[in-house]
């Protein structure tokens, strides 16, 4: 069952990873529309200045970007239609599962759809303020920009569109319970970062002038007009925190992963082994396995027929708890909490009790029931319906690899009752591999206790295992696709306003300014913008990893600040240096042929 929820959350991973994908392409397209719209101002001006309506000049842009955005879309389609293929090629004798290489038609429309979608919603807002911008406000807008919302029927349209996308994510994906949770968040964190961008506005208005020429000019960058201050806030913000989210669900999956190895797995179960001669076979254990870990406990099977008198058939239990009530359970009776478990409610019973019959019934199965503590369960046990008041509610790691049972009984309820033992051993580590002595004492017990049944299972765990620490290092690499996607499409948003920066370099360098103070200027600018945006990355990415992990992927969630700062300042570092690569190359041409040009 374990193994099977690790399955499922890589598989919720997956779809985290898709979304990210998703929003940080679609923030590029964003960017890259808004540099293109800027590029083509002179020409956008020349049409309406020749009669051109704002809505055909709208139509004429969204023509040629959408046009753009079907190219890319082929592109994407081919190169993810030949990947499987390539995978197989390189690594199918790596991989432990048969991996069917083919084309597969709905998922390249899906992939069609979503990039179609996308490049659509994204491209709409900054192509909707072209339309009432006069033409003396374009060839202007480089030095005063105009912020004004576009037309009421372009928002409304950017809406659709968003909805759409959302609509067909949240359709489409094989976890919607993370996709809706994953479109909420992204919707509020939008609205969170315009309060963010306009709160570092108002800081750096407001903020005292320092002596130094790089400060002043990286303040005054921050919340001049037309400052770049709101896209880049708004890309960097958003970018951020979903690779914080990323980086911390991915923490929490692996170290979930890692535990799940156990580090002295059992190399062997024994069942039936007759209560009569339990010590005797433990001796006998002992002799045979010397330094092996020996766990025995009691074992009697035994059905759910009633939960507070209502028969099981007729308990609505939820679907993960459902199995507990079908069919004949392992029981146990035990003095002692079991090892591998903790009370999450009520209290254990004395070692010698001899009152009513208690139960300890594992949490997520009493949740699954709609039961608590004192209330009451009938089992059918050898025939006989015994009724028990749940004493306590217990949480099992059943990672531990530990014998536990679901249902666990005080020692009084079945004084006398003839019953079977359960046992294992586990060799020490450095003792685990022999395969000689393994088959020695698979036929001794056999000789000597021909009913008990032997298990071999360490094989199967070892095998299970393989394939989880596989599972460990897949979900490092989704994260890691993302991650490089992020900080690609986060170093466009820089990117998409070098524009603006190499008018105002080549003004700032025709009176005096050096390519030296200009770049540590706009290092000022970005660190300012950049520690508010990553401060809201860390903490937002964090909320959203909590109520991922913690309440759908039902992970025991523990917040890892290293890999938290690490993804946000990391990326940061790279965005901004990357973001500065285009910059630093043209601050170093003569502003004379940049000023013809202006």
């Amino acid at each position: 069952p374990q193994f099977e929820r690790n399955i499922t959350r890589f598989t919720q991973f997956l779809t985290l990873v898709g979304l990210t994908a998703l929003v940080v392409g679609g923030v590029g397209v964003a960017n890259a529309v808004a540099g293109f719209v800027d590029r083509k101002r002179a020409s956008l001006a020349t049409l309406k200045s020749l009669g051109a309506t704002g809505s055909a000049v709208f139509g004429m842009a969204l023509t040629e970007v959408m046009l753009i955005a079907a190219i890319g879309v082929v592109i994407g389609l081919l190169v993810g239609a030949a990947l499987p293929f390539l995978v197989v090629w390189l690594f199918g004798a790596l991989i432990p599962v048969p991996l069917d290489a083919a084309v597969y038609p709905r998922e390249l429309g899906l992939g069609a759809l979503y990039g179609a979608l996308t490049a659509f919603a994204f491209a709409l807002p900054a192509l909707g303020r072209v339309h009432d911008v006069p033409v003396s406000a374009l060839f202007r807008d480089r030095v005063d920009g105009d912020r004004r919302w576009p037309r009421p029927r372009y928002l409304v349209l950017t809406a659709l569109a968003g909805a759409a996308l959302i609509g067909a994510a949240v359709l489409f994906a094989s976890e919607k319970r993370i996709a809706i949770a994953y479109a909420l968040a992204v919707v509020g964190a939008f609205g969170l970062l315009r309060l963010v961008a306009v709160g570092v506005m108002a800081l750096a208005r407001r903020a005292p002038r320092p002596r130094s020429t790089e400060l002043r000019l990286a303040l005054s960058n921050i919340h001049r007009p037309g400052a770049l201050t709101p896209s880049v806030v708004l890309s960097l913000g958003l970018g951020l925190a979903l690779l914080v989210a990323l980086a911390l669900i991915e923490s929490n999956i692996s170290g979930q992963l890692r535990q799940g190895v156990a580090a002295r797995t059992p190399s062997f179960f024994f069942l039936d082994v007759r209560s009569s001669e339990a010590d005797r076979f433990a001796q006998y254990l002992g002799q045979q396995a010397p330094g092996a870990a020996l766990e025995r406990t009691p074992m009697m099977r035994g059905r759910i027929v009633r939960v507070n008198g209502v028969p099981s058939e007729q308990v609505a239990a939820k679907e993960e708890a459902a199995w507990a009530l079908e069919g004949d359970r392992g029981v146990t009776y035990a003095a002692a909490l079991p090892s591998g478990s903790t009370l999450a409610g009520g209290e254990w019973w004395a070692p010698d009790h001899r009152g009513e019959p208690l139960v300890s019934l594992e949490k997520g199965i009493a949740d699954g029931i709609g039961v608590k503590v004192g209330d009451t369960l009938t089992v059918n046990v050898l025939g006989r319906n015994v009724t028990a008041r749940i004493a306590n509610l217990r949480r099992v790691d059943w990672r531990s690899f530990g014998i536990n049972f679901v249902l666990v009984f005080s020692p009084n309820t079945f004084a006398g009752a003839p019953h079977t033992e359960l046992a294992t051993i586990a060799f020490p580590k450095e003792k685990a591999a022999d395969e000689a002595r393994d088959a020695a004492l698979l036929r001794n017990i056999g000789r000597e206790f021909p009913t008990v049944t032997s298990v071999r299972v360490k094989d199967a765990l070892d095998a299970a295992n393989e394939i989880v620490a596989q599972l460990a290092l897949a979900v490092r690499g989704a994260a890691s696709i993302a991650v490089v996607a992020s900080i690609l499409v986060l170093a466009g948003a820089l990117a998409a306003g070098q524009r603006a920066r190499v008018y105002d370099a080549v003004v700032l360098k025709t009176l005096g300014a050096t390519r030296g103070r200009l770049i540590a200027a706009y290092l000022a600018e970005y660190a300012m913008i950049g520690a508010a945006t990553a401060l809201f990355g860390i903490l937002a990415g964090s909320l959203a990893a909590w109520g991922v992990g913690a309440r759908i992927m039902r992970l025991d969630f523990v917040f890892n600040f290293r890999a938290a700062a690490f993804a946000a300042l990391g990326a940061l570092a790279l965005t901004v240096l990357l973001g500065l690569v285009g910059t630093w190359r043209t601050l170093g041409e003569s502003p004379a042929r940049r000023l013809r040009s202006l």
